[in-house]
């Protein structure tokens, strides 16, 4: 096992970086980068500027050294156009979530109002098959919803329905204190039918890959709101498309993604300006020193009918 790397100071840190052939231009600003972001943060954004190994051309390794004419100044570009495309993917599942857990709400609640918590309303394979642990998919997201309304026990509405009813959330009302996980797994658990009436309503191949697509963007969710890497991570979560969607789409980039965002918010909000706020940024932000390539697009990706 390798010692821990040793503790260095923001000022030996920047030595480092010079040493190996990032070029500084302005000290002051890199050091307060590395202040208010941290080297290891940053350092996923100069990684594609490190010098591949040449004498492995099947691993691709990454040395030390920097590519001739990199510069930090690019590196700030860089991660201030990723929190950029974080926010606009919080701003697209924001509005993504609360339709769909309206939906569901809507949809279920027909049954009964705590069809959320009753197995009969679901499907067999999520409340009634027992995993390993004996329990089933359905008792462990119970536990994980009472989790949630606990942690939200004084809000006013969760009071009132506390003094009124006993405690009982109906479907309309537990919505609210859903996070995207929680939506997620429970429509994955409904039934079939219930899953492919939401699914066609959205554009969707069937229900089953549109709980994926949730599962999906639940994972670019947790991503953004980490504050973590976005532009170029690859997605172990992956999701169908649709059959007419163009072939040159990479289901483990995050590009796609952001088309099933746009897909979604073209039926949510039909007069959004989302989609050209996106093409502004990749078009406009994106520094040119590195490949976008990385982020999953493709040649003319603008012109496809989606993005009109």
């Amino acid at each position: 096992m390798k010692p821990l790397k040793p503790w260095r100071s923001y000022e030996k840190q920047l030595q480092r970086l010079q040493g190996r052939g990032l070029l500084v231009e302005d000290v002051a600003a890199a050091t307060d980068y590395l202040q208010r972001i941290g080297y290891y943060r940053l350092s996923g954004y100069w990684y594609p500027l490190r010098v591949i190994d040449a004498s492995d051309s099947e691993a691709r390794q990454r040395l030390d050294e920097f590519m001739p004419g990199s510069r930090f100044e690019d590196v700030a570009r860089l991660y201030v156009f990723d929190k950029k495309l974080r926010l606009l993917a919080l701003d697209a599942l924001e509005r993504i979530e609360m339709a769909v857990r309206v939906d569901v709400a809507y949809l279920l609640g027909k049954y009964d109002p705590c069809a959320h918590e009753l197995p009969k309303y679901l499907h067999g394979n999520f409340a009634k098959k027992k995993m390993r642990n004996g329990r089933t998919k359905h008792e462990l997201w119970l536990s994980k919803y009472e989790r949630a309304r606990q942690r939200a026990r004084k809000q006013p509405f969760i009071e009132h329905h506390a003094q009124e009813y006993g405690g009982s959330l109906p479907i309309w009302v537990a919505i609210e204190i859903w996070d995207f996980g929680l939506l997620s797994h429970l429509f994955a658990g409904m039934q079939h039918h219930d899953k492919q009436i939401i699914a066609e309503n959205y554009g969707a191949p069937d229900g089953q890959a549109f709980a994926q697509w949730l599962r999906s963007l639940n994972f670019i969710r947790n991503v953004a709101a980490h504050h973590s890497r976005l532009w170029n991570i690859n997605v172990p979560e992956l999701s169908a498309s649709p059959p007419t969607w163009p072939r040159a789409l990479r289901h483990e980039r995050p590009f796609f993604y952001f088309c099933i965002m746009q897909q979604l918010l073209k039926v949510i909000c039909p007069t959004s300006s989302w989609g050209q706020r996106l093409q502004r940024l990749l078009n406009e932000e994106f520094p040119k020193r590195f490949d976008l390539d990385g982020l999953g697009t493709f040649e003319n990706w603008e012109t496809w009918s989606l993005w009109q």
